[in-house]
């Protein structure tokens, strides 16, 4: 049986044919009651599926903000299961945002329940937390690369509380050293590997006061913040100058609060998308 396409390749494709957008579909509460929808299982399900079917052709990837599911329960779950079949069937990428982290046979369950191509919950990639050891990951990591997914870590985010871990021990800080073990995953990958990174949009000079090189990490880079959180494309161009042929700018609120109208989803995305590729 011939192995599967990879998922640094998949992506690639995907950002050459429709764009380097990723769009958060984010259920809240208050986006919910702004959509006339009710704050419910049923609501979050035809919220979502909306976004689908206006992202069709626009973005490269839809990414599910698990925890928003979840809080339903079953009924939750059902509707995120229905949301990453009508992706699929859209011809988009998905990124379930469920942030997972553990040890041993329980990350093994979490990888079973992301990237297993027999579970309901399967996507093409999930985010991941690193924080009990990079190695900890490794059943994630492993079986992204045998059935062609991807997984994405967390590496330099923009949220202020981030820094009090991240930026732990300066020039050999607690991001530098995750950076380079998916450097080191990534190693033989011709463009991008299928470890990739949640870098945020808003990070500014990070990077390099860490003596981070994310271009070296053949990673996808997951940039949360364009738009809603103050980011502009521009802002991400400069800041990620070197590495920004790999960013996947991600905006959630920004073009959501453009809904319900489809068209008016459709149009907000288009205008996001082609100012991150104007700002190359």
């Amino acid at each position: 049986m011939p192995s599967p396409v990879s998922f640094g390749t998949r992506l690639r494709q995907a950002m050459d044919a429709r764009g380097p957008l990723c769009v958060g579909i984010d259920p809240h509460p208050a986006l919910l009651e702004a959509w006339g929808l009710a704050n419910s299982s049923e609501g979050v399900r035809e919220f979502s599926l909306r976004v689908v079917e206006a992202m069709a052709g626009v973005a490269a990837i839809v990414k599910p903000q698990v925890a928003l599911y979840e809080r339903f329960g079953s009924a939750g779950f059902a509707a995120l299961e229905e949301t990453l079949q009508a992706a699929k069937a859209a011809d988009l990428l998905t990124l379930s945002d469920a942030k997972r982290g553990d040890i041993g046979s329980t990350m093994a369950a979490y990888a079973t329940a992301w990237l297993d191509d027999a579970s309901p919950l399967a996507s093409d990639a999930v985010t991941l937390s690193p924080y009990l050891g990079y190695e900890s990951l490794r059943p994630a990591i492993d079986l992204a690369a045998a059935t062609g997914r991807g997984v994405f870590v967390l590496g330099l985010t923009s949220n202020p509380e981030g820094a009090s871990v991240q930026h732990v021990g300066g020039d050999k800080s607690v991001a530098k050293s995750i950076i380079e073990q998916v450097s080191k995953e990534n190693a033989a990958a011709e463009d991008m590997g299928h470890v990739g990174l949640v870098v945020g949009a808003t990070i500014g000079d990070a990077p390099a006061k860490l003596g981070i090189d994310l271009s070296a990490s053949k990673a996808p880079l997951l940039t949360p913040g364009l738009g809603a959180q103050g980011a502009t494309a521009q802002d991400i161009a400069t800041a990620f100058a070197s590495s920004y042929r790999q960013v996947l700018g991600t905006s959630s609120r920004d073009i959501l609060k453009a809904g319900p109208d489809a068209l008016g989803l459709r149009d907000k995305a288009r205008r996001v998308r082609d100012e991150l590729i104007a700002a190359k």
